[in-house]
C-alpha cells in the first residue's frame, strides 16, 4: 500500500508545535496563541463580490421557499391521514 506523504506533519509543523507548546505553559501565552491563530485564519476570509452576495441570497431564499412548500405539503398530508384515522373519516370539506 502506498503511503500518503501529505499524512505526516512536517519538521515545520513539528517545530511550531513544540514552540507553542512550551509557550502555553501559563494563561496568558494560550491567550496570545489564540489571538494569533485567529488573526492568521481572518487573514484567510476571502469577501464574496456584490453579485456573489446577491446570488447566494436567492439560492438561500428560494431554498427555503421549497423546503416551506414542501413541510407545508407533507404537514397537509399527513394531517389529512391522522384526520381519516383519528377522526370521522375522509373530509367532506
Amino acid at each position: 500500500m502506498a503511503k500518503n506523504v501529505t499524512d505526516e506533519p512536517s519538521e515545520d509543523v513539528v517545530a511550531n508545535a513544540r514552540k507553542e507548546r512550551a509557550g502555553r505553559r501559563n494563561p496568558f501565552g494560550r491567550l496570545a496563541l489564540f489571538i494569533r491563530q485567529v488573526l492568521n485564519e481572518l487573514k484567510k476570509v476571502v469577501t464574496p463580490t456584490r453579485k456573489e452576495l446577491l446570488t447566494y441570497t436567492g439560492v438561500v431564499l428560494a431554498f427555503v421557499v421549497i423546503m416551506m412548500a414542501l413541510v407545508s405539503g407533507l404537514d397537509f398530508v399527513f394531517g389529512l391521514g391522522v384526520q381519516y384515522v383519528f377522526g370521522n373519516g375522509p373530509i367532506d370539506g
